[in-house]
C-alpha cells in the first residue's frame, strides 16, 4: 500500500469513526434544512459533505486533490444531489500550485506561507510537502453564479482561506473558516473580510469537537482576542459565521 493510500485509510477511520455521523449532523441542523445550497471547499474525504446530504441539503463538493477526486466520485456516485469540482478556490480566476504532503494529503495547500509557518512549529514535525500540481482556480462567486447561493459554505483549505473569501462578495446565510495556531494572522485577515461583508456574529469550534467555544456568539474583534489567546497546542478549530446571530448560540 501507498504512502498516500495509508493516509487516505487513516482519514477515512478518524472521520468516519462510529458515533460520529451524528455529531456533525446535529451541529450542522442549524445551518441547513431539506433542500438548501451547501459548498463543502476542501472536501478531502467527504465527511461534511456526507452530513450535508443527511441533512437533504445539495453539495458542491470542491477538491483540488486529483486522487481525492477520483475517492470522492466512487463514494458519491449515483447521488445527483452532489456536484464535484475538481479545483481550487482563490479571489480570481486562473491557474495556482497545489503542494501536497503525500503522507498526510489532508494538509495539502495552495500557501507557501502556510508550508513556511509550519516549518519547525512544535506538532508540525516531520510534515513534508514533496510534491506540486497545477491546479484550476476558481471563486466562490463564480460557484454561486453557477450552482446558486448557498445557505452555508464550509471552508478548510490550510492557510489559504482568506483568498477564498477575497473571490466572495455575496454573503451567504453562514460559512466557516479553519483557523490555525501557527497563522493566527489569516485568521484575523478573514474576520477582517467577513466584517466586510457584514457578518456581526461569530462563534467557534475546536478541533473536531463540533461544539461552540462560546456560551453566546461575540463580535469579529473578540473573536480575534480570543484566537491570539489560545496556547500553541490549541492547534486549529473552525470560525463560524452568520447573518442570523440564533444560528451560534
Amino acid at each position: 500500500m501507498t504512502p498516500f493510500a495509508k493516509a487516505i485509510g487513516a482519514s477515512l477511520r478518524t472521520y468516519y469513526a462510529p458515533g460520529r455521523a451524528a455529531l456533525l449532523d446535529a451541529f450542522h441542523a442549524r445551518f441547513l434544512s431539506p433542500g438548501d445550497l451547501a459548498f463543502d471547499i476542501g472536501t478531502h474525504v467527504g465527511d461534511r459533505t456526507a452530513s450535508f446530504r443527511r441533512l437533504g441539503a445539495r453539495v458542491v463538493a470542491v477538491e483540488p486533490q486529483p486522487r481525492l477526486a477520483r475517492a470522492l466520485r466512487l463514494m458519491f456516485r449515483g447521488d445527483p444531489g452532489v456536484t464535484l469540482v475538481p479545483a481550487l478556490l482563490g479571489a480570481a480566476p486562473g491557474e495556482a500550485t497545489l503542494r501536497l504532503n503525500t503522507a498526510n494529503p489532508t494538509v495539502a495547500t495552495a500557501s507557501t506561507a502556510f508550508i513556511a509557518a509550519a516549518d519547525g512549529a512544535e506538532g508540525w514535525e516531520g510534515q513534508r510537502w514533496d510534491a506540486e500540481i497545477t491546479r484550476p482556480v476558481t471563486t466562490l462567486d463564480a460557484l454561486a453564479l453557477q450552482y446558486g447561493l448557498p445557505a452555508f459554505v464550509k471552508i478548510d483549505v490550510e492557510g489559504f482561506e482568506a483568498e477564498v473569501l477575497r473571490g466572495l462578495t455575496r454573503p451567504p446565510r453562514a460559512l466557516s473558516f479553519e483557523f490555525t495556531t501557527i497563522q493566527r494572522d489569516i485568521a484575523a485577515e478573514c474576520l477582517g473580510l467577513l466584517s466586510a461583508l457584514g457578518y456581526r456574529a461569530f462563534n467557534a469550534c475546536l478541533g473536531e469537537s463540533m461544539s461552540f467555544a462560546h456560551d453566546a456568539p461575540v463580535d469579529a474583534e473578540a473573536m480575534g482576542r480570543w484566537i491570539d489567546g489560545l496556547p500553541h497546542a490549541a492547534n486549529s478549530g473552525d470560525v463560524y459565521a452568520s447573518l442570523m446571530r440564533e444560528r451560534l448560540e
